[in-house]
């Protein structure tokens, strides 16, 4: 079915183009953009008034954990779909970290029909640089890429060899394939489960040192200057890697970085009594990391946001906090919780969906994140004021780790668009 949204604000930093108007899409492509608001309407097209609300690219997620296979009691490819869709994610990569882990090509393309057949968004595999994640032995790039993975990346694992991790970035851009990778020096990490400091100690919980993400992402951007490869820094939590990532990026465009909308909203702090639901890796920061991250954002030295969307459930979550799984469900919270920045005059509009939109497109090579002529209608209705309480019982995603239970928000996906097509709308009585 065609369709046309209009009354639109229609919001797209590709073109960073902000202005009143109207889109018409065909075959689940948009077909036309109308500034002045008056498009021809086809026969039997779907009319959606937008009441000024904003239209903006769906969002694209670059870092999501995903149950199946192995742990669908956790989240499947159709839940996680639904959670997604509720929070005006129409794309999101897929991390490898499975039961089996997706190591092999068989895998991907299985995982690419499975999401076909039963998510309402689109799923991007990603695929390991080593096989099993065990940081050991390099994956078959080749086969992987032919396969349909978008990016090679080891998940929550971080490689601690040199030499091999230098061998994955070389063969990586060979492929010029994207390498994702997190950054934690094992023996700095140790055992610590939060951010090292005054807090912690008043707690009596291990700390992890800023220095087991800087050491490992100084090595990565100087292996990465040296191979060529595109090469993004998973989530930077802490101001000194901002400094490192920024110095780099004058010396190459291919190389970027991303941050975890936990990381961009929240501080050691939120971990309050022991709250194991903020027990997240990297740890939350200190106010002044939080801050030296915003500052990254605004002045382009960090690239994306993402969800960091990992669940868990509850027997893993609910033990003392040392003794407790890390990570947090996001998809669904994502969007809100980034608008905090905007509505509290720390980053403009603009740079926040960038940073959800073109700029995952753009380092994972996709036609989406964009409002143009012939690009995928992948679209989010958004009003920026809607006010709403995140509650645990609501939410879609199957667990309900959620570090913002309880929190109160500004801002939220009214309608989600995947390929032209309805996959989430908001109830007449909840707009009410």
């Amino acid at each position: 079915m065609n369709l046309v949204i209009r009354n639109a604000r229609i919001v797209d930093p590709a073109s960073m183009t902000d202005q009143s108007g109207s889109v018409l899409v065909e075959g689940g492509r948009i077909a036309d953009l109308d500034f002045a608001d008056a498009p021809g309407i086809p026969g039997g097209a779907e009319v959606i008034d937008a009441k000024g609300l904003v239209l903006a690219p769906g969002l694209i997620d670059m870092r999501v954990f995903v149950g199946e296979p192995g742990k669908e009691y956790r989240e499947t490819l159709a839940s996680a779909g639904e959670a997604a869709a509720a929070g005006g994610v129409t794309s999101f990569v897929m991390m490898p970290d499975t039961t089996p882990v997706v190591d092999d090509g068989a895998l991907v393309d299985f995982l690419i029909r499975r999401a076909e057949a039963t998510a309402k968004v689109h799923i991007l595999p990603a695929a390991a640089i080593t096989k099993g994640v065990g940081g050991a032995e390099i994956t078959e790039f080749g086969l992987l890429k032919e396969a349909g993975a978008v990016c090679f990346t080891d998940g929550k694992q971080s490689i601690q060899s040199n030499a091999l991790i230098r061998a994955a970035f070389t063969y990586a851009a060979n492929f010029d394939m994207p390498v994702v990778h997190h950054l934690s020096d094992r023996e700095l990490t140790g055992d610590g489960v939060m951010n090292e400091g005054l807090f912690a100690t008043v707690l009596g919980l291990r700390g992890i040192p800023v220095e087991a993400e800087t050491i490992p992402l100084a090595r990565d951007l100087q292996l990465a200057l040296l191979t060529g490869v595109r090469y993004h820094a998973a989530q930077i939590s802490a101001g000194n890697s901002i400094s490192l990532v920024r110095e780099a990026k004058r010396r190459s465009e291919r190389i970027s970085a991303g941050v975890s909308i936990n990381n961009l909203t929240l501080n050691e702090n939120d971990v309050g009594r022991y709250r194991t639901y903020f027990k997240l890796a990297p740890p939350l920061r200190s106010e002044d990391d939080r801050l030296a991250i915003i500052e990254g954002l605004r002045s382009g030295v960090i690239d994306t946001i993402h969800s960091d969307h990992d669940p868990q459930d509850t027997e893993v979550k609910r033990q003392p906090f040392a003794e407790a799984s890390g990570g947090a469900i996001g998809l669904e919270t994502l969007l809100a919780a980034a608008l905090r920045l905007v509505h509290s005059g720390e980053v403009d509009l603009m740079t926040v969906l960038r940073a959800m939109t073109i700029r995952p497109a753009q380092i994972l090579s996709l036609e989406t994140g964009r409002i143009a002529r012939g690009a995928p209608a992948d679209l989010v209705l958004v009003d920026l004021d809607y006010p709403w309480q995140v509650k645990e019982t609501e939410l879609r995603s199957r667990s309900r780790n959620t570090a913002f239970e309880g929190a109160r928000l500004a801002g939220k996906a009214i309608r989600t668009i995947v390929g032209g097509r309805t996959v989430f709308e908001m109830s007449e009585e909840a707009l009410a």
